[in-house]
């Protein structure tokens, strides 16, 4: 994992969507319930990190949804934007700005990574309060969120 800063590094969020539920982990270090992520390497981009974290902690291969301006050109590429940005701390001395995507699943079979994750697994809605540990607020009203906007477009791509 490569930290810019002993303070603050930056990282992805991957809230994947598909069939009214969302992919969750619950993380093996912080023993939480999360979205797919972690940081973001020096040598890559964001959606570049998007899509390798969501591949190594899933299985699966996604789509980021978004938009891409169409400004890529010599010397640039666009980028498909972060649907949301948040700072959250992890520690008394360390903090993560998180550049939050929503996604679907392309390609793959569910599995989960026992190295970073005790489990994984698509939940509802409902299902996500019922989880324990609790999930947190905040990512509770992204899942809520992603599963707001993404769902008319999501329903035709099925998960492995």
């Amino acid at each position: 994992m490569a930290h810019i800063h002993e303070q603050i590094d930056f990282t992805v969020v991957v809230v994947v969507v598909h069939d009214s539920r969302v992919l969750l982990v619950r993380h093996r270090k912080l023993d939480r319930w999360l979205p797919l992520g972690g940081h973001i390497n020096l040598d890559e981009d964001p959606e570049t990190a998007a899509l390798r974290e969501a591949r190594e902690e899933s299985g699966l291969e996604v789509e980021l949804l978004g938009e891409r301006p169409p400004t890529t050109g010599e010397g640039t590429r666009a980028l498909i934007a972060p649907r949301f940005l948040d700072i959250h701390r992890i520690s008394d001395t360390h903090e993560h700005i998180g550049l939050i995507y929503w996604a679907r699943p392309k390609a793959g079979e569910l599995a989960l990574a026992p190295d970073e994750h005790h489990d994984i697994r698509w939940v509802t809605l409902a299902e996500i309060d019922a989880l324990s540990p609790p999930v947190s607020a905040a990512v509770k009203w992204y899942c809520r969120q992603a599963l707001a906007e993404v769902l008319p477009s999501a329903e035709s791509v099925a998960p492995a």
